[in-house]
């Protein structure tokens, strides 16, 4: 399936995504999570406008499931090394289980690589079968919060004002391979 870049036009399109995604949270007694409302369209925008805004859609070019991104510093240099953090990625449920998600993941590792990212990183939650256990069999692990880089401590502490953390939560690494210069 084909990934592209996501237009202004659909960024409803992407809200609807994350809602029908959200209920599934229900089953596990997070109707909090359900309940939220997805990213603003002004925030999509900001994620689309900087390139950052990833869609894999069906036959009729009709998103499916989406990715937003933006960069983190991992570690201080020299050399400076980055992570490209994934701040979502959610597929619709009638598409789910079709490795969309995975498909959206690996073409953010790649464009990360070539552009001399080291890793990617998340934020998920630890007990939610969709997300840590997940992620974990796609070649992420868990980063101890003791060594979490400043701006994943601050990821996690903007969470945290959010309330996200009245279930367990994780921050996640997948390194990316060297790339040859």
């Amino acid at each position: 399936m084909p990934i592209r870049p996501a237009t202004a036009a659909e960024l409803p399109v992407l809200q609807d995504i994350e809602r029908a995604a959200g209920e599934a949270f229900r089953a596990l007694g997070m109707d909090a999570v359900a309940d939220d409302e997805p990213p603003a369209e002004e925030q999509l925008e900001r994620f689309r406008r900087a390139g950052r805004a990833w869609v894999a859609a069906d036959e009729d070019d009709v998103p499916l499931a989406y990715l937003l991104s933006e960069p983190v510093m991992y570690a201080p240099g020299p050399p400076v090394a980055y992570a490209e953090h994934i701040e979502q990625v959610t597929v619709h449920p009638r598409a789910a289980r079709r490795g969309l998600g995975r498909v959206l993941i690996e073409h953010l590792a790649d464009r990360a690589g070539a552009r001399g990212g080291t890793a990617l990183t998340l934020t998920t939650f630890a007990d939610v079968p969709w997300n840590a256990p997940y992620y974990a069999r796609i070649g992420f692990r868990p980063l101890p919060d003791a060594a979490l880089p400043p701006a994943l401590e601050e990821i996690r502490a903007h969470e945290a004002r959010l309330g996200l953390d009245r279930w367990p939560r994780l921050c996640m690494c997948r390194p990316l391979a060297p790339r040859p210069a």
